[in-house]
């Protein structure tokens, strides 16, 4: 039921997008096409929102494209947002068929605290129940 939101084309030219109806102590967003340092921006406020709401940060990021879509500056902002809420981060999943974010995500998780995992996009309801700390998994 919730994957019906992120088949449908964004409409509008930001490529990124908060995603609706999540749970409140988590914040979501999709990617698709080319996201540049600027479609960060969305993000770096709802992720504050998020973390002065909850104290800790379950974040969310489904990605429609393939990780060479993110420019460069993209990736900076990314990095930048995981430096800032450093301390904050509890629970993180990538939604993604891309053995790539796979990979990467398993090294990233090595060096940052809190817990990180990529689910496939057929998995889209249960990464958004364990990100919310709705169930664990091991």
């Amino acid at each position: 039921m919730r994957e019906l939101i992120l088949k449908q084309p964004l409409k509008i030219s930001i490529m990124i997008q908060q995603i609706p109806d999540l749970p409140i102590n988590m914040v979501g967003f999709r990617a698709l096409g080319e996201v540049t340092k600027e479609d960060f921006e969305i993000v770096k406020t709802k992720v504050a929102e998020t973390v002065q709401r909850t104290g800790k940060l379950n974040y969310l990021l489904y990605l429609h494209s393939s990780p060479s879509d993110f420019t460069i500056g993209a990736w900076l902002q990314d990095a930048l947002l995981g430096i800032q809420n450093l301390t904050k981060w509890n629970r993180a999943s990538i939604i993604s068929d891309s053995e790539t974010v796979d990979n990467f995500t398993t090294i990233f998780s090595k060096v940052m605290p809190g817990e990180f995992k990529v689910f496939p996009k057929a998995e889209y309801d249960l990464a958004v129940d364990w990100t919310s700390e709705k169930i664990d998994l091991e």
